[in-house]
């Protein structure tokens, strides 16, 4: 009869001790949290934060698009002399077309920097890309790849009708060699080119200026070859 009992006894005293230890006040500390660190980073917009964590950007990947605004800035103002230096048809048909194009990838290139904060240049056409390296107690001023002196853009300016349609495609075919040059520049570059955008629109800078220089090379040949021709 007592072994009974006590068995009959033991769940309620077990239920009893959970009780007591479910309804006994949590054990609590008057320790205050450490404020979070001040934050410094520029903002980023959560669509770019979530892309970068896998595909950062690098130094390199900003001077390549700051440093292009300015190369399209040039071809676009080269492109705009066409219709009021007597271009033909044809230089002027290319020359929409190169303005058309840049002046998007310029708006591209603008909102790639401004979505991670980086500092947006205003575009420079006829000064602008330079790049000072420090050499001694002077400054060495260096112009990017391609892009045109202040002396040849003035002759460009200067030139009319069939003049200027043969410096048009000999001073362009210069500067698209050279923003192809500033790509190879950029892909050969330790860790860039692993941001998407960048990669997408330097591979695209390539394809769209090596064609037009394929097809300027050819058109600058036949233009020589008709002035040859008695």
């Amino acid at each position: 009869m007592h072994t009974s009992r006590s068995r009959r006894l033991l769940p309620t005293a077990a239920l009893a001790l959970a009780t007591m230890a479910c309804g006994a006040p949590a054990r609590t500390t008057n320790v205050a949290p450490e404020p979070a660190p001040a934050d410094h980073t520029p903002p980023v917009s959560a669509t770019v934060a979530i892309d970068s964590a896998a595909h950062p950007w690098s130094e390199a990947d900003v001077e390549f698009m700051a440093g292009m605004i300015h190369h399209h800035a040039q071809a676009i103002v080269m492109s705009e002399w066409a219709p009021t230096h007597g271009a033909s048809e044809s230089i002027r048909t290319l020359a929409g077309r190169i303005i058309n194009a840049q002046r998007d990838e310029i708006r591209l290139m603008e909102q790639w920097l401004r979505d991670r904060g980086e500092d947006v240049p205003e575009p420079m056409p006829t000064g602008g890309g330079m790049m000072d390296h420090m050499q001694g107690a002077g400054h060495e001023t260096m112009m990017m790849p391609g892009m045109l002196s202040p002396e040849q853009m003035q002759q460009l300016d200067s030139a009319r009708g069939k003049a200027f349609d043969e410096l048009f495609l000999t001073f362009m075919i210069q500067h698209h060699r050279g923003a192809i040059t500033m790509v190879k520049e950029l892909f050969n570059t330790y860790g860039a080119v692993q941001d998407n955008s960048v990669f997408k629109l330097a591979s695209d800078v390539n394809v769209d200026q090596t064609t037009e220089v394929a097809r300027m090379t050819r058109m600058l040949f036949a233009l020589k070859l008709e002035a040859a021709s008695p």
